[in-house]
C-alpha cells in the first residue's frame, strides 16, 4: 500500500491556518490515505467528512482508524472509488456541498484533471465560501487560476505545498 500521509507538522500548520472554517464544517479528503487529515478535521470540530480512496486497503485502515478514534458513524462517509469518478457521482447524485475540500493525490498525479474538473463543479461541490486545499510537491507549478477558481495562498513546509482555492468574484 503506497501511502504517503501529510506530515503532522504541515497538518498542523494547515489547521490553524483553516481553524475558523472547520466548526460545523462538511469536510471532503480526497485521495484521503489513512484518514488522518478528515479525522483531524473531524477532532477539531467539522460536523461530517466524507473520505475517498482508490485503495480497498487505505478504505480499510481509514474505517479502523474512525473506529479507533470512536468517531460516531454517521459524521463519516467512506468511498473506495478514483477521484475522477468519485467527483462526477457526486455531482450526478446532488451530494450535499462541502465547505472544504482537501485533495491530496501521490505526487505523480495529474492534479489539472481533478482541479479543473472542481472548478468547473463549484457550485455543486462546494459552498459559496467554500475552500479548496490542495497538497504538492512545491515544485509542482499548479496554475493561480482555472475555471472558476483562484489560488489565494500558497504556504510551503519542507518539500510539501498547501495551494488554498477560493471562488473568484464575478
Amino acid at each position: 500500500m503506497q501511502v504517503r500521509p501529510t506530515s503532522d507538522r504541515l497538518r498542523e500548520t494547515l489547521f490553524n491556518v483553516i481553524a475558523p472554517r472547520i466548526v460545523d464544517s462538511r469536510f471532503l479528503d480526497l485521495c484521503a490515505g489513512s484518514g488522518a487529515v478528515g479525522i483531524e478535521a473531524i477532532s477539531r470540530g467539522a460536523s461530517h467528512a466524507t473520505f475517498v480512496d482508490r485503495s480497498r486497503k487505505s478504505c480499510a485502515l481509514i474505517e479502523a482508524n474512525i473506529n479507533l478514534c470512536r468517531i460516531p458513524e454517521e459524521q463519516t462517509e467512506i468511498y473506495n472509488n478514483d477521484v475522477d469518478d468519485f467527483l462526477r457521482q457526486a455531482q450526478q447524485w446532488k451530494m450535499s456541498q462541502w465547505d472544504v475540500i482537501f485533495f491530496d493525490p501521490p505526487y505523480s498525479e495529474n492534479y489539472l484533471r481533478v482541479l479543473q474538473a472542481i472548478g468547473e463543479s463549484w457550485e455543486t461541490l462546494l459552498n459559496d465560501d467554500g475552500l479548496l486545499i490542495v497538497e504538492h510537491h512545491h515544485k509542482t507549478d499548479l496554475p493561480d487560476e482555472l475555471a472558476h477558481m483562484r489560488r489565494v495562498r500558497v504556504l510551503k513546509q519542507g518539500d510539501s505545498s498547501l495551494s488554498f482555492y477560493e471562488r473568484q468574484s464575478s
